[in-house]
């Protein structure tokens, strides 16, 4: 009774002094209206900043050449053509390089995913044996590590050169998207665990039943950080694949942009009457490179606004 009246005595303070100084309440309403203002702002010019680059590629690749050449080409297409996008498409090897891109991203995903989950759940455990001494070690890695070159000898003396797998299995795991898993996990109530052990389920089932499917946020948002750097990455493709056969479409983008700087006088070859040139192009790559992303993230953003709702277990 006396918590009740004490807030009730607070509840009838408030109140009176609203009513004795509402131009306190006009000010903090007019500070909070001049801060989503500047928030507004703020937002759109970051928007403006982030997807400028790729509007740009996308007006530069149905503009014709000449004007992208002389920078006339700053917001709005220049005399539409596809004939950017008939040259791409028809460029050697893209369409191999294209697929080798969704397989390793697919799968690469796939075992990321398996690896990530796996250990987050093992190191959520709190009865795990030598459990901090695993994530301390774990977190080490994130900040030290090898090197590049240590990294390349490895791979040699596993033999997994210009193979596959290296790109699949090499990089199995990132630890700051473990971590994610691993606190999504730690939110999870331990009773929803003691209850399945009492109905006879082991810790494979528990996981596989409780905790990923309550994980789907944390779970989207993981894989969509693997998936746009597994989609993106492009060094140790190039390092480590000697085969075009097997190099992603990142790849072949890289070496289209080396090649045009390397033959910079062609951009003084591109007439009037040009239709396509190395430049329009490669923005004609870039953009059929990044529609995927652009077509699998809606999918996986309704996720990103969902919470984990852990409160189910009444006492």
């Amino acid at each position: 009774m006396k918590k009740h009246k004490n807030l009730t005595e607070r509840e009838q303070d408030i109140r009176k002094y609203i009513l004795e100084h509402p131009e306190k309440i006009e000010e903090m309403s007019s500070g909070e209206r001049i801060f989503d203002v500047g928030m507004t702002i703020l937002g759109i010019l970051i928007s403006i900043v982030v997807l400028y680059p790729i509007y740009y590629a996308l007006i530069a690749s149905l503009s014709k050449p000449l004007y992208v050449e002389n920078g006339t080409v700053m917001f709005s297409i220049k005399h539409f053509t596809l004939e950017s996008y008939k040259q791409a498409c028809a460029k050697p090897g893209i369409w191999l390089a294209y697929a080798n891109t969704i397989f390793y991203t697919a799968f690469g995903v796939l075992i990321n995913m398996a690896f990530s989950t796996s250990m987050a759940y093992a190191l959520s455990k709190k009865k795990l044996m030598f459990r901090k001494f695993f994530t301390l070690f774990t977190v080490f890695t994130m900040w030290f590590n090898a090197g590049i070159i240590p990294t390349y000898l490895n791979f040699k003396n596993f033999g997994l050169l210009d193979t596959r797998t290296a790109i699949i299995f090499g990089f199995a795991i990132n630890t700051y998207n473990m971590i994610i898993m691993k606190s999504f996990f730690e939110q999870v109530p331990m009773e929803l665990e003691e209850a399945a052990f009492i109905d006879g389920a082991n810790h494979f089932t528990i996981f596989y039943k409780i905790f990923l499917p309550l994980s789907k946020p944390a779970l989207a948002t993981v894989a969509m950080f693997y998936g746009v750097n597994r989609w993106n990455s492009y060094f140790w493709a190039m390092q480590l694949l000697q085969d075009d056969k097997k190099a992603p479409l990142q790849v072949m983008l890289k070496k289209m942009l080396v090649d045009r700087v390397a033959n910079a006088a062609d951009a003084a070859l591109v007439t009037a009457e040009s239709m396509s040139s190395p430049t329009t192009i490669i923005y004609a790559v870039i953009i059929i490179a990044i529609i995927p992303m652009l077509i699998v993230f809606p999918f996986v953003q309704k996720y990103f606004k969902t919470g984990l709702t852990v409160g189910g277990v009444k006492g």
